[in-house]
């Protein structure tokens, strides 16, 4: 059908060392196709509403402009994940409330269940679900939405085999909390807690993939859409569970087991209202089998990239539950485990931004090297490493201005209150080094390299945060609370820099051609046979905007 088209001039040629195609007018083109197989036929590309990644024109753009058009694509990708970031909290602060109603006992039960539910199992689950971050990112910038496809359905059943032993770690969570000392009576509170919410493996199993399957895409909007049904529906469920059947604390975890299934279930009514998983048209069966064939060895690919993302991920929160447990033996251990809380929710609240960021920077720097284009690339890592600097100051001056009253909104303790009041600022300075640094992991990970992102974190937050923390909390520092918080600084500022260093030094070109050995091509190909086809246009939704910029681009 191409070679069809450009004999009756509807398309002209390449030009070597390019994947452009110029076309002429749809209306005219389609009145000189003769095509044998209109499946397989260009003239849909050229139909599209939205221009293929592949296919947008190769022309050098002014570096001002360049620049505002990156910073208004990542920006567009960013607001809506934003949203959904704070829906979520929302939802944790909801439940947490209703832990509150039911007493001092399901309070301090619930946050020792999910402190260990963090720990053991959904940060381990997140980080396994970033290793198809940049598989996803390149396949839909090189086109490959089979690639696409295929790192979804394998990462649902990499987080399904992961649940496995975390569900037999949580059924014996009564144990290990007893045998670690705690109090009985919370440790079983806990335990109702923690068994309530074992659905929710398979549920994030699901929800993780899937969030990662659409912002590859640049459909961020509807996940939005999405959290927000979610969490209007969270409280009555709560209302219901809790106060109406009476289930008490495991009416708290059952409706927070519910309000993930909604959100999932929206989801996926979105990808199969508008056809998000199907099939290329004209692919066989015969195609489909070598494709899976084929993918067989992509799983190694796969299964490392998971490995070294969930290590990333793990080591940085694994880091803030030791210094809430470090906070146990300083000279008020109370009033500091609580402050700690206190400042590890603030500190949650804002690493929402930086991390929705990186998020979107991880996607944009995947879809440009997927299209071979490392130059873009380069500008959207920079453009990104400012953006996150820019947040950074504005994550400073929010912490240090709120210092004398934003705790009075968890707690009227003056222990608590004094505590709180000097660490913000110390958290408010290391935002300065927590906003860069996440940006940079984005680039790191859309550029498949969560191995380095990971020694960075080791090398930080334990070669560095750590021994200075235990110094300058302890001997011979002696600053006890502000001390833990001084490490904090010195690990964010360390991870900064070492991150920026990696991103400066980054080969583009060199990047460039591992995408195209992980999505297994060249970029744009359109390979005949059925095994690959040309990319369909993203069915993105129409009011998400980010798509639109981001083809302007």
């Amino acid at each position: 059908p191409a070679a069809s088209l450009l004999r009756t001039g509807g398309l002209t040629s390449q030009r070597p060392g390019t994947n452009t195609w110029r076309s002429r007018p749809a209306r005219a083109a389609m009145a000189t196709c003769h095509c044998s197989e209109p499946a397989q036929c260009l003239h849909r590309a050229l139909l599209a509403p939205y221009p293929r990644l592949q296919d947008r024109k190769r022309t050098k753009v002014p570096a001002g402009d360049g620049v505002l058009a990156e910073v208004a694509s990542i920006l567009c990708l960013t607001a809506p994940i934003v949203g959904a970031g704070i829906l979520l909290y929302l939802r944790s602060l909801v439940s947490m409330v209703f832990l509150g109603r039911l007493g001092q006992l399901p309070l301090a039960g619930g946050s020792l269940a999910l402190g260990f539910a963090n720990i053991t199992g959904y940060s381990v689950l997140s980080g396994l679900a970033g290793g198809m971050d940049p598989v996803c990112g390149q396949a839909f910038g090189a086109g490959r939405t089979d690639l696409l496809r295929a790192a979804l359905r394998r990462t649902v059943v990499l987080l399904l085999l992961a649940s496995v032993p975390i569900s037999v770690l949580w059924v014996a969570m009564h144990r290990v909390l007893v045998a670690t000392g705690q109090d009985p009576d919370i440790a079983s509170t806990a335990y109702a807690y923690i068994l309530c919410s074992l659905p929710d493996l398979a549920v994030q199993s699901f929800l993780h993939p899937l969030r990662i399957y659409l912002r590859a895409q640049s459909v961020t909007l509807p996940l939005t859409y999405a959290a927000a049904a979610a969490v209007l529906l969270h409280v009555p469920i709560n209302f219901v569970l809790v106060d109406v059947l009476g289930l008490g604390i495991r009416g708290v975890a059952l409706g927070a087991v519910c309000t993930n299934l909604n959100f999932l279930l929206f989801i996926v009514a979105y990808v199969c209202f508008f056809g998000m998983y199907g099939h290329d048209e004209g692919e066989t069966k015969a195609s489909v089998a070598a494709a899976e064939e084929e993918g067989a060895k992509e799983w190694w690919t796969l299964v490392r990239l998971s490995v070294h993302s969930c290590m990333s991920v793990c080591l940085e929160w694994w880091w803030y539950e030791i210094m809430v447990l470090l906070c146990g033996v300083l000279a008020d251990p109370k009033a500091a485990v609580a402050a700690m809380g206190v400042l590890i929710q603030t500190t949650s609240l804002i690493y929402i931004f930086p991390h929705s960021l990186g998020c979107a920077v991880s996607t944009r720097v995947g879809h440009e090297l997927g299209a071979r284009r490392p130059e873009r690339a380069r500008l959207v890592a920079r453009v990104g490493l400012g953006l996150g600097a820019v947040l950074g100051l504005v994550a400073c001056a929010f912490a240090v201005s709120v210092r004398g009253v934003w705790a009075r909104m968890f707690t009227a303790d003056d222990a608590i209150l004094r505590l709180t009041a000097a660490a913000l600022p110390l958290l408010g300075l290391a935002e300065l080094g927590n906003c860069p640094q996440t940006t940079g992991c984005g680039v790191l990970r859309g550029s498949a390299r969560p191995e380095k992102a990971a020694r960075i974190n080791v090398s930080a937050f334990y070669g560095v945060g750590m021994p200075v923390a235990l110094l300058l909390a302890f001997r011979p520092g002696r600053l006890d609370f502000r001390g833990m918080w001084g490490g904090m600084l010195a690990a964010q500022l360390v991870c900064a820099a070492l991150m920026l260093r990696a991103v400066v030094a980054t080969d583009w070109e060199e990047q460039t051609e591992r995408a195209r050995e992980l999505t297994g091509g060249n970029a744009g190909d359109v390979v005949d046979g059925g095994k690959r086809k040309h990319a369909e246009a993203a069915k993105a939704d129409a009011d998400n905007s980010s798509l639109v910029l981001a083809d302007c681009v």
